[in-house]
């Protein structure tokens, strides 16, 4: 690929961004603008015009897929040697190389958790604690590193920011635990994954010969997601950089969700102040999300910018929401539900999840969403009990896995003794069979499943490794599957495996799907209730934004009313979809407005309307919605099934509203696809048409 290919494959402001290759560069990038490829083309073809050598560029970014994702787009465009790491590992590696010289010896082992010795310092100063506040006081541990605050200025500078402790603990008491830790760490010879930055930006900083030979190696630096950037990782690459200005950096305001963790936009939102004459670059067109997707995502930031208006505190410059331009042609309106109670919830996405892989969907393209972790199990076991496979972001690494050990091992050893004329997916899959893989999963779900499934993703890759090198005019080998599996195990970056991913919004920043869920969208969970300043409720509400911005194609948002069947009814939607929920008046605007229509589909203006029988208006409408739930109460009675899976409160609501008098208008209503439209058509109708002629008698 030539220098001129490069700049051809790119937009408008990606090429501004690839042909800033020189001095301070700011790129504010929005959700799906193309960040990762403008930086990788613009290396690229900085390498190419013979402005970089590859291996004068240091690429840093904060999750191990991201800096795994960065290497491979290089390699594809024919850059080789360029360092794309996490900061940790991008520093470990340094530390490792520069401490025999310069302390002596091996470097310390790594506390992989700090929970062990945080307890140890909790006891040796009488502190009562139990798995949880451990826990909690090991996070605030973790702040106080990052933010580059001491035991001394523990107190002042938590205070300062108005910072609760830990529950349970006043700010001496976390103080004395913060010096205790340290004391713990230095008895047992360990350090933690925080002190690998702090130990090298030291040694940077005080040993002119390590510094200068860093410096002579890294001449160029990017920096992605630095809306994320913690005052260590700024201390850090200060150090790396030395007073030099060739450093580029992307962000997103609007996405920052990891204040807790000591991270800040502050470096992004004053990078032109710290160095003035730098170039900034906006990417604003969206080509992950529909129209429909991106309207919702701009008019929930919206929202926030009318609140700052009435404060007073209206955003301007690189602070002010990038508005994101569709790339996309339209698709299918947001979907917005309302449940009875928590259990129907998960059982409602669950048949939605099934309605979609039906009808193509892959289920790794498909994520349910929600704000914390303790809300999976109502998912794992809807989905487990509609058959449709799942994984839980978070949980066991893919590559710790036995299944996957096993058969790396295996792997490696047949490398030696392969046929090389035999084509490497068909070697891969002789392979696995001996370690338990068919070509079909089981039909049993469960361990067996998940076994299958681990596997079946090395397969896959096999596959797409071999097919990107017949590509390029080249044929993949073993090897060469097995040093791909080597270095993303290294750096965590695990194969796709299939399965309807379950995440925290947290969880799932940094990633997409073609299908999201938005679940739990009620006050108090979001925002969650402990948000109880304007910062914190203002980060909830940009924690939205990323799950919004996740999804590609469909999107849909909903709450349930209650925790338990039979529960009250207390809860009410999120204070952040204010005018964006249908059926509201005076809305300034709704998911998919104005999109028109394509490829035949459903008309951008559609949506899917009231959410159960609290949003209905008149009388004729409530006296409807009823007579339908007597219907479809029938209708489970005599097939003996749930009665959600013939149709949800959210249709049937919709219907009392609507008042379709046509197969044609009753399509038109989200929740009923086709097979339910040839099922339950004409009795809905019948039941409609009835409804309707009772209530003009009684009027």
């Amino acid at each position: 690929m030539t220098s001129d290919d490069l700049l051809a494959a790119l937009d408008e402001d990606q090429r501004a961004v690839a042909l800033a290759l020189t001095g301070p560069v700011c790129v504010l990038a929005g959700a799906g603008t193309g960040k990762t490829r403008a930086i990788t083309h613009r290396i690229a073809y900085g390498v190419r015009t013979g402005v970089y050598r590859p291996t004068t560029v240091l690429a840093v970014t904060f999750t191990a897929r991201a800096a795994g994702e960065m290497r491979t787009r290089l390699r594809e465009l024919g850059v080789a040697g360029v360092q794309a790491r996490t900061f940790h590992a991008a520093a470990l590696r340094q530390l490792g190389f520069f401490w025999p010289k310069v302390v002596g010896g091996a470097p310390p082992r790594i506390l992989e958790h700090k929970a062990p010795a945080v307890a140890d310092a909790a006891h040796r100063l009488n502190l009562p604690v139990d798995r949880i506040s451990v826990r909690d006081l090991a996070s605030e541990i973790e702040w106080a590193k990052v933010s580059l605050v001491t035991s001394d200025d523990y107190v002042r500078a938590s205070a300062a920011i108005d910072r609760p402790a830990p529950a349970g603990f006043d700010r001496q008491a976390v103080a004395r635990l913060i010096a205790a830790y340290e004391e713990v760490k230095t008895e047992r010879g360990v350090i933690d994954f925080e002190d690998v930055l702090l130990l090298l930006a030291a040694m940077l900083g005080e040993r002119r010969d390590v510094a200068e030979e860093v410096r002579a190696q890294y001449r160029h630096f990017v920096v992605d997601e630095y809306q994320d950037v913690s005052p260590l990782q700024q201390h850090l690459l200060d150090q790396w950089l030395g007073g030099r200005e060739e450093l580029c950096v992307v962000g997103d305001p609007s996405q920052t969700i990891y204040s807790f963790t000591g991270a800040t936009p502050h470096h992004l939102l004053t990078f032109t102040t710290a160095h003035p004459g730098a170039q900034v670059v906006r990417l604003v067109r969206d080509y992950r999300s529909t129209p429909q997707v991106v309207s919702l995502a701009n008019n929930l930031l919206a929202g926030a910018e009318r609140e700052s208006r009435i404060r007073g505190t209206r955003r301007t410059g690189a602070s002010a929401p990038l508005e994101l331009i569709a790339q996309r042609p339209a698709g299918p309106p947001v979907g917005f539900a309302a449940y009875d109670d928590d259990e129907s919830e998960a059982a409602g996405i669950a048949a939605r999840i099934g309605q979609l892989v039906a009808a193509g969907t892959r289920p790794s393209e498909i994520a349910v969403l929600y704000r914390t972790n303790a809300q999976s199990e109502a998912f794992e076991q809807a989905l487990a009990s509609a058959g449709v496979g799942y994984l839980v972001r978070g949980g066991e690494r893919f590559f710790a896995r036995r299944e996957v050990r096993d058969a790396l091992m295996l792997l490696r050893g047949a490398g030696r003794a392969v046929d090389p004329l035999t084509p490497m997916p068909e070697v891969v899959r002789d392979v696995l069979i001996s370690s338990g893989w068919s070509h079909e999963p089981p039909a049993a779900r469960g361990a067996a499943r998940e076994r299958w499934e681990s596997m079946q993703a090395l397969v896959a890759l096999a596959d797409d490794l071999a097919t990107a090198a017949e590509a390029a005019g080249g044929r993949a080998s073993l090897a060469d599957l097995v040093a791909e599996l080597d270095e993303r195990a290294s750096a965590q970056h695990a194969p796709t495996v299939e399965g309807v991913t379950l995440a925290s919004l947290h969880a799932a920043k940094g990633l997409e799907w073609d299908a999201v869920f938005l679940a739990g969208m009620s006050e108090g969970l979001m925002p969650i209730s402990l948000a109880e300043t304007d910062g914190a409720v203002a980060e909830e509400r940009r924690l939205l934004y990323v799950g919004i911005t996740r999804a590609r194609e469909h999107l849909e948002l909903s709450f349930a009313r209650s925790r338990n069947p039979g529960g009250r009814a207390s809860r009410r939607r999120t204070r952040f979809l204010d005018g964006l929920w249908p059926g509201e008046e005076g809305r300034p605007g709704r998911a998919g407005a104005g999109a028109g229509r394509a490829g035949g589909g459903r008309r951008g203006t559609d949506v899917q309307v009231p959410t159960a029988a609290r949003d209905l208006t008149t009388d004729a409408d409530l006296e409807l919605y009823e007579r339908l739930r007597g219907w479809r109460a029938g209708v489970a009675t005599q097939t003996s099934r749930p009665a959600y899976t013939v149709l949800v409160d959210a249709t049937l609501a919709a219907i009392a509203q609507l008042k379709p008098g046509s197969i044609a208008e009753l399509a038109r209503i989200n929740g009923i696809g086709p097979a339910k439209l040839d099922k339950f058509g004409p009795s809905v109708l019948a039941v409609v048409a009835g409804g309707a002629s009772d209530a003009t008698d009684e009027h």
